[in-house]
């Protein structure tokens, strides 16, 4: 019986900074594990969500040199919560910018969900400095899979009560567009709509990262008000502009053929269908696909172990090619 790997206890971060990226912008980094070991640059979800101590456990701290930072206005990043230049474009740049701040010259690039699209997007605009990518709960972006995840259509057919406490803020004539609708209620005058649109989106989605999520949970995320507010507002902000993206991810997926590409996906995914990371899969030239069955969209323990596995498949698949 093959032995199931588990995360890694991570290590306090050696080095913290904050770096000016443009427009008032300053990102918020972090470096753990060896110093001298293979550099990994971890990409968070949400948009908007931040990173988290707990996203370093995928790294061997004796083999990788860990590289963590919260996107333009979230997190630790400042100013918290600032939408203004801040689009994809803005955050691949600020990818590079530490690049070359931190004085890497390639590394591995990890990302999931939202994480998982901006590293494609990272991966695509500059390939001659990834080394290795490492996606999981996969989006691509597209609006299908938008409204597969906030539509009446997809998920919400799964979870019809919930999707109507998503909707309540909503007047009855905006329900067949909630991306939009939410989106000016968190933007708007009313503070205590903007507070029942940011508390919706966060619950509804939460809800449905997990196959079982309890009440007790869900109360203490929405208790978090700085995290709702950026992972709600950066979420509709991105998802009502469709990502920002210059031009459609599995287009260009190609271009990755000579990158070492790991796709892993729980097949019981109601965030990010499944069907996004086959179809990267076909698109991305010699991508290695795990889908994990009973896996939902947050890490299982099947997640975390074909994760590890992944992050030294992907860094030894490009000494070997080196």
């Amino acid at each position: 019986m093959i032995r199931r790997r588990t995360a890694f206890l991570y290590r306090e971060p050696y080095d913290r900074g904050l770096l000016a990226v443009g427009d008032g912008h300053r990102l918020h980094y972090e470096q753990s594990g060896n110093p001298h070991g293979r550099p990994v640059v971890v990409l968070h979800g949400g948009p908007g969500s931040g990173s988290r101590p707990k996203q370093r456990g995928y790294f061997d701290p004796e083999r990788y040199r860990v590289v963590a930072f919260d996107q333009r206005g979230c997190g630790r990043s400042t100013p918290h919560g600032r939408l203004e230049a801040n689009t994809t474009p803005h955050l691949v740049a600020d990818i590079e910018r530490l690049r070359r701040h931190l004085g890497v010259d390639r590394w591995l690039v990890f990302g999931g969900s939202w994480g998982s699209t901006l590293g494609l997007a990272y991966a695509m605009a500059h390939p001659e400095r990834v080394d290795g990518l490492v996606v999981w709960g996969v989006f691509t972006g597209t609006a299908g899979e938008i409204a597969w995840t906030f539509g009446s259509a997809g998920a919400a057919r799964l979870f019809p009560l919930e999707y109507e406490r998503f909707l309540e803020p909503l007047p009855p004539h905006q329900h067949g567009e909630p991306v939009r609708a939410h989106y000016r209620l968190m933007r708007g005058a009313d503070a205590t709509l903007r507070r029942r649109a940011l508390n919706a989106w966060t619950r509804w989605e939460n809800k449905i990262s997990d196959l079982v999520v309890h009440e007790q949970l869900l109360d203490e995320q929405l208790a978090d008000r700085q995290y709702v507010l950026t992972h709600s507002l950066f979420e509709a902000h991105y998802f009502a502009h469709d990502c920002f993206l210059e031009w459609p991810l599995l287009e260009r997926a190609s271009r990755l053929g000579g990158v070492p590409v790991a796709i892993i996906q729980g097949q019981l995914d109601l965030v990010c269908p499944p069907a996004s990371a086959v179809a990267l899969h076909r698109a991305v030239p010699n991508s290695r696909l795990h889908l994990i069955a009973g896996a939902g969209h947050s890490p299982n323990a099947e997640v975390v172990d074909a994760l590890v596995r992944a992050v030294d498949d992907v860094a030894g698949r490009t000494m070997v090619a080196a």
